[in-house]
């Protein structure tokens, strides 16, 4: 009852409006920053494991098996841009699961341009967010948490600033290996920004995500449903103009988008298969990055991505690739491991 209480509560901040597409400060704020989640479409929500870096993406997740866990993450994006996060968990008492993180994205080097054209130097726009979150167990079903995030953008000599909060609760339920969970994403505000502007909302993204696996089967099978609190996804592109029947000569318009492509792009599906204890392969399907990413002629694999994890005694690779459109993918690599297996391995060494 207690779980369903707070869905309302975290239903009330669905009236807060997000701005999609570009209309809105922090955009790093939607991107998934470990391999385990790139290979899984967007940020993997409905799971409850060792992985600290699911505590990111969910700080309900946060649990007592992320205890000493360290993760490194490195990505490259389609343009070169290369992204990343290191992360690092804890575990306070019996009730308190905790970490803090570093996410960051470097945008290369570029060129400094005076008004008449002239280059005056070089500089390394980038973007970081750096980020502490706890989760507190209600019962052994129940966990809420919460992630809190300082915001950095750096262009030069223009900086903008802004803090943001994660707030979710997960519900697990072990018999039925089912996991549902709510978590409202990116409350908060632009302190600061480049110039003496108005501020920009933060992208706001209330998700739902509910996870089952299969008893007698290796597959775990998810769902995630984003941003509940905006309606209409579409993209408007203003360049699609009305055209004429050449034998009535009647105006044709553009046709909007209906009731269920309108439905349709707030669901992203997951899978894992889960070979053994060693290896996990993955795959999604996110279908709002498909409808707006998909080049007409040539959709390819936009909005598919696929992924890899290879489990070992003291650390483990991932590996998870998203596919944008015919113009490229996003690869992501991540190393984790947990330094008790390190400390134990020392000490057995020095008997």
């Amino acid at each position: 009852m207690r779980f369903f209480t707070i869905l309302v509560c975290f239903s009330v901040i669905s009236s807060v409006s997000a701005q999609i597409g570009g209309n809105y400060a922090f955009p790093i704020l939607d991107m998934a920053f470990n391999a385990r989640s790139n290979g899984l479409g967007t940020d993997f929500i409905t799971a409850i494991d060792q992985d600290v870096n699911l505590g990111v993406s969910n700080p309900s997740l946060y649990n007592p098996e992320m205890h000493n866990q360290a993760s490194f993450s490195h990505g490259i994006m389609p343009s070169g841009l290369n992204f990343g996060m290191a992360s690092y968990g804890r575990q306070f008492g019996e009730k308190f699961s905790s970490a803090a993180h570093i996410r960051y994205v470097s945008y290369g080097v570029q060129d400094r341009m005076d008004e008449l054209g002239f280059n005056t130097g070089r500089f390394h726009p980038s973007d970081y967010i750096i980020g502490a979150g706890t989760s507190y167990s209600l019962n052994p079903k129940m966990r809420v948490g919460a992630n809190f995030n300082f915001l950095l953008s750096q262009l030069d000599r223009y900086v903008a600033l802004g803090a943001a909060v994660d707030l979710a609760a997960s519900y697990y339920e072990k018999k039925a290996n089912l996991t549902l969970t709510i978590i409202a994403k990116n409350i908060g505000y632009q302190l600061k920004n480049y110039t003496k502007t108005e501020r920009s909302n933060l992208p706001m993204d209330l998700q739902f995500g509910i996870s089952h696996r299969l008893k007698h089967a290796p597959f775990r099978f998810s769902m995630v449903i984003h941003h509940l609190n905006k309606w209409n996804l579409s993209y408007f592109d203003p360049n699609k103009k009305p055209t004429y029947d050449p034998l009535t000569n009647d105006t044709i318009y553009p046709k909007p988008e209906g009731f269920g492509r309108k439905l349709a792009q707030h669901f992203t599906f997951q899978s894992e298969i889960i070979l053994g204890k060693i290896v996990h392969v993955r795959a999604a399907f996110d279908i709002y990055r498909r409808s707006t990413l998909k080049v007409a002629n040539r959709p390819g694999l936009a909005g598919f991505s696929f992924g890899l994890g290879l489990y070992f005694k003291r650390f483990s690779i991932d590996y998870g690739i998203n596919f944008y459109s015919v113009a490229g993918m996003q690869n992501m690599l991540t190393l984790s491991t947990n330094i008790d297996r390190w400390k134990k391995q020392s000490s057995s060494s020095l008997r």
